[in-house]
């Protein structure tokens, strides 16, 4: 069986060279670790996986201007998800 664990700086190495099966790689590790800098930087490096992940912590969180963050960086879904929630029923029971 292959050794799986492969270090962040291998994958780091790989990632420059154009191999986006190691920024997603380092996307998924950097949002394992909460690391939302990281996953911010991986974005701007064209990493549509960590996109999606930003995106999904954005929405669920509810913030329209990580959203809109996110899809001027690129990732077009963020802008989808800005949409929904801004079209969304305003809550009538506010105190």
């Amino acid at each position: 069986m292959a050794n799986t664990n492969i270090d962040r700086e291998t994958l780091r190495e790989l990632a420059d060279e154009g191999n986006e099966t190691a920024l997603d790689r380092l996307a998924d590790l950097a949002d394992a670790d909460g690391d939302l800098e990281e996953l911010s930087e991986l974005l701007d490096e064209g990493s549509m996986r960590a996109g999606f992940l930003l995106t999904r912590r954005a929405a669920a969180a509810g913030d329209l201007r990580e959203l809109q963050r996110i899809s001027d960086a690129g990732y077009d879904e963020a802008g989808n998800q800005l949409d929904r929630l801004l079209k969304a029923p305003a809550d009538r029971h506010r105190d």
